[in-house]
């Protein structure tokens, strides 16, 4: 077993392993699977060759490997634009899809009606790795995105 990919606690009797963390460990690898298969169901949209292209250059020209992906998505979704552009969005958009299919994540809006939530793909995949990560489930976990009744005014120093 290799030491530097395992954590450890200090124990009065040496080093002991923390359970703990090597489960959070497991959950965070449970994640990253689901996510890259979303992500692979996403691209396959586009085609096999167009879908290998895509992951050649996001590890040759921004250096951000597939299996690097769910530790760098905002390094991904950067490199996707600059590859696509607008229509990175699109692509965001299936893998989100994918992905919401494989945990079904439910978010409750706790605000008002008509002001709609900027949720963006690096939120979502953030808020999907909580659920997965925070909850030990892959499948039904509800999420309540609240706003803060009284919107913090900041004073700049001089009154106008």
């Amino acid at each position: 077993m290799n030491a530097t990919n395992t954590l450890f606690k200090p124990h009065k009797r040496g080093i002991q392993l923390e359970d703990e963390a090597l489960a959070k460990t497991k959950m965070e690898v449970k994640f990253a699977t689901i996510l890259l298969d979303a992500i692979d169901e996403a691209l396959s949209a586009l085609g096999q060759n167009v879908k290998l292209s895509i992951y050649f250059h996001l590890e040759t020209k921004f250096s951000v490997p597939k299996q690097d992906i769910p530790d760098r998505i905002e390094d991904f979704s950067n490199a996707l634009e600059q590859i696509f552009g607008q229509a990175s969005r699109q692509l965001e958009i299936l893998i989100i899809k994918q992905l919401h299919r494989k945990i079904n994540l439910n978010y409750r809006w706790a605000g008002p009606n008509w002001l709609v939530p900027n949720l963006t793909f690096e939120k979502y995949i953030k808020l999907a790795r909580l659920s997965v990560e925070g909850s030990g489930k892959t499948q039904g976990t509800t999420f309540t995105i609240n706003l803060p009744l009284e919107p913090k005014i900041e004073e700049r120093g001089e009154n106008v």
